[in-house]
Order: structure tokens, then C-alpha cells, then sequence
């Protein structure tokens, strides 16, 4: 399976700490990367078909000192899809005159006895992954639920009502994002953390490497952080229960309503 990892922060935000820590992890998971930045409206998107660990992609991103509010990453292991260019997470696509950003952990069956969506529209897959299938088929609901960019209440109930669809055909752990807000859902796996004032050092679970945050931010700063499994070992990460969908916004969870 693959590994996820999401920032949204209430000020542009270095991700580069929380991204060692999941590059590390890429050993294992050594069959393509990802990450995007949301800026404004704009967006960096960086993918690989090399491991985050010895992809010169990922290490002109380790050394750009990008900041954002809203961060999506991704390494993979492939099980659906070959080792190539187009099926590395996170996928792009534009709805409403904005981007959208979506990555996925786990496998969906698919054809006939799994996760067939009929795709009608303008979104359509490059590749060959279930996870752009299901992105696709999102965007596709999306657009048929919203005449035009609803707000993020309003987005959220609407995800809640269609992310259980593909997540009944496996494993459907998901981070999405249109820059506003981050939605994260866990199926089987995912953590998240919130970082606040007083800020406190944190060390890397899979590297000896700490950061004391507190030098980096100010009093008013928030970082929510979401993952598959939590990247430092001395902090309060909170495991999502089978089925929720949780959002982010301003490095905060929102409350469900």
C-alpha cells in the first residue's frame, strides 16, 4: 500500500520536516511520489516515477523552500498500474475555475464486481489506477451536485454523502484538497495531529532527526498534519475511525455540521 501525507496550516507553512519523515518510508514504498502546493489559486505540482528517497525530483523539492497553507504528499507502492509517470499521486484536476488535488491509499475492486463508475463527462483517466478512477468519478459528482464552488460546508456534506461509494469496494483512505480546505477520510488507516501554541520539538518515528517548532512560528500559528501512520514518535497523533471524513481549515479541524 502507499503513504499519504497532508498540511494545512492557517499561515504558508515549510512542510519539509514532515515530508523527510515520509520520504524515509519510501524503502519500501519506492514506485513513484508526489506532492502539490497550493498557492492562492495557483499550484506546484512535483511527481516522480523514482522513489521519494533517490528521485532528483524529490530532492529539488527538499532543497526549494516552498511554503503553503494546504500541502498534499504521497509515496507509492504499486499494486493497480505500472511503475510510470501517470499514475503517480496526487492527480490534477480543475473544477470551478479551481485546481483540485487527490491522493489515495489502498485498493478499490474494480470492473464488474467492484467499483464500476459510467464517467460521462470531461473527467476521464490518464492512467491506470483505481484511484484516479475514483478521482475522476468524484470530480464528475462534484460538478453534477454544484452549479458552481460551494462553500466548504457545503462540500463537506456533500463529500460525506459520496465518499462511502468507492469505499465499499476496499480500501479508500483519501486526502483531497481545492486549496480552501483539506478533507481527509480514513477507511482503514490514518492519523492526524494539530500543532499550537505552546509549539513543542518534535522527532522523526522513522529517522534521528527533531525540530523545535517553536523557533519556526509565531503565538498564532496552527499546522494540522494528516498521515497514514504518525511521522514523529513524541507527539498526540489521533487515528481516524473506520468511515470519517474529517476537514481542515486555518491548521484547524472544522466541527461536522
Amino acid at each position: 500500500m502507499c503513504q499519504l501525507l497532508g498540511m494545512n496550516a492557517n499561515t504558508p507553512t515549510d512542510v519539509m520536516f514532515s515530508f523527510t519523515g515520509l520520504a524515509t518510508r519510501a524503502r519500501e514504498h519506492k514506485d513513484g511520489f508526489g506532492i502539490a502546493f497550493f498557492e492562492d489559486k495557483g499550484l506546484r505540482h512535483f511527481i516522480d516515477r523514482d522513489g521519494a528517497l533517490r528521485s532528483p525530483v524529490a530532492e529539488l523539492v527538499r532543497r526549494y523552500p516552498i511554503r503553503s497553507e494546504v500541502v498534499i504528499a504521497h509515496i507509492r507502492k504499486a499494486t493497480l498500474g505500472s511503475v510510470a509517470l501517470q499514475n503517480c499521486h496526487p492527480f490534477v484536476r480543475e473544477l470551478w475555475g479551481r485546481y483540485w488535488v487527490f491522493a489515495h491509499n489502498g485498493d478499490l475492486k474494480v470492473g464488474a464486481a467492484g467499483f464500476q463508475p459510467r464517467l460521462h463527462g470531461a473527467f476521464r483517466p490518464v492512467g491506470e489506477t483505481d484511484s484516479e478512477l475514483a478521482f475522476c468519478w468524484l470530480m464528475q459528482e462534484l460538478a453534477k451536485a454544484h452549479a458552481g464552488v460551494p462553500s466548504v460546508e457545503e462540500l463537506s456534506r456533500t463529500l460525506r454523502e459520496l465518499l462511502p461509494q468507492p469505499a465499499a469496494h476496499g480500501t479508500f483512505n483519501v486526502l483531497l484538497s481545492n486549496g480552501q480546505a483539506l478533507w481527509a477520510h480514513g477507511s482503514t488507516k490514518l492519523y492526524a495531529l494539530e500543532r499550537r501554541h505552546p509549539f513543542s520539538t518534535g522527532t522523526l518515528a522513522d529517522e534521528d532527526l527533531s525540530i523545535d517548532f517553536a523557533a519556526h512560528t509565531t503565538p498564532q500559528d496552527r499546522v494540522a498534519v494528516v498521515a497514514t501512520e504518525p511521522l514523529t514518535r513524541n507527539e498526540d497523533w489521533q487515528p481516524f475511525a473506520a468511515g470519517e471524513l474529517r476537514v481542515f481549515q486555518h491548521g484547524r479541524r472544522l466541527a461536522e455540521g
